[in-house]
């Protein structure tokens, strides 16, 4: 990458209740990002402190969060990196079970003054790259169920900017750290 191109990392669905309960493995994999963006079920406040003690972080709000007092939990945020838009946002249908224009449809409601280059969203706890008509659609899955099965490693991701162009990378945590999915 040059010196120009920057790297996100991609979170969601963590269901953290307390401090010191994420896998070690997702704070060693996001060392260096200069971003993260958590697309929502955090359930711990303290979870968002570890994080940001790594990178700057935005959060969506998720279904699991509905009630946290925390200013930095948004219903939804958009946000410029490299001139590309990233919307993100908790609840999202999935592309590779939807018609491509209920996806673009829900883009142009949730978001409607802004056209992104990606949507980042969660909730579904499986990781997920599709593109609709130009649009990436990045669901990172869950680091901590993922599948919705507990107590495993499971999966974040990354967003990689350079030169006005955006990549997506699902990465899968492992006991020794993590490795890259492909997809």
């Amino acid at each position: 990458m040059s010196i120009d191109a920057m790297r996100i990392g991609l979170i969601s669905d963590t269901h953290i209740s307390k401090r010191g309960e994420l896998w070690p493995q997702v704070f060693d994999v996001f060392d260096g990002v200069d971003a993260i963006l958590h697309a929502g079920d955090v359930w711990s406040p303290a979870l968002l402190d570890e994080l940001e003690a790594v990178a700057p972080l935005r959060v969506a709000r998720g279904n699991g969060d509905l009630g946290q007092d925390d200013a930095r939990l948004e219903d939804q945020c958009a946000m410029t990196f490299e001139g590309l838009t990233v919307a993100m946002l908790h609840d999202f249908p999935s592309p590779a079970y939807r018609p491509a224009e209920l996806i673009l449809d829900r883009v142009r409601l949730r978001f409607p003054d802004i056209s992104p280059d990606v949507v980042v969203y969660g909730h579904t706890h499986i990781e997920a790259i599709d593109h609709v008509n130009g649009l990436l659609c990045v669901n990172p899955g869950s680091p901590t169920l993922p599948h919705n099965k507990s107590l495993r490693l499971g999966t974040i991701g990354f967003l990689n900017l350079e030169g006005g162009v955006i990549d997506a990378e699902l990465w899968q945590l492992t006991e020794g750290g993590a490795e890259r999915i492909r997809v």
